[in-house]
């Protein structure tokens, strides 16, 4: 599932939290260095630092649609295939973050924000037994941010 840029705009909006909550609201995503393509909120961190605990090295990959929505899924590393047609964003926790090319072309403008809350992750995805779930939140760059990122890495 696609979405248009006025769409992704709305979304964004719509994911911020409030200001003072500790959790995804304007601060978060940015640092001295640039924003970067992805960043995760403290609870993610401490969600992928425990399925590393059991499971051992970690990737992601964000889902596209179909069965599990737009959810951020989680695998053991090398237990999702990447390729020519994915792009890697960046890291977050030290794992591996990866997108494919076409859903990059719509997100391109906007920065990734990895969340934990309660509930039931991806079928697929490790989070899911834990009552957490990755959740994708997202921020549009801001002036400047975008020419200063570094350039896509390959699967």
């Amino acid at each position: 599932l696609h979405y248009p840029l006025r769409r992704q705009r709305q979304m964004c909006i719509r994911d911020r939290a409030e200001p003072g909550s500790g959790g995804t609201g304007p601060g978060v995503g940015r640092s001295a260095a640039g924003a970067g393509r992805v960043s995760a909120t403290p609870a993610a961190e401490a969600l992928i630092a425990r399925l590393r605990a059991q499971h051992g090295p970690l990737m992601f990959h964000q889902s596209g649609g179909c069965c599990d929505g737009s959810a951020p899924m989680c695998y053991a590393l090398g237990e999702f295939y990447v390729g020519d047609a994915d792009v890697l964003l960046g890291e977050i926790g030290g794992t591996p973050f990866y997108m494919s090319k076409s859903q990059f072309a719509y997100w391109e403008h906007t920065h990734l924000i990895i969340d934990a809350v309660p509930g039931n992750g991806g079928m697929f995805s490790l989070d899911r037994p834990t009552g957490q779930r990755f959740l994708t939140r997202s921020r549009l760059y801001e002036d400047g941010e975008l020419e200063a990122l570094p350039p896509l890495g390959g699967a």
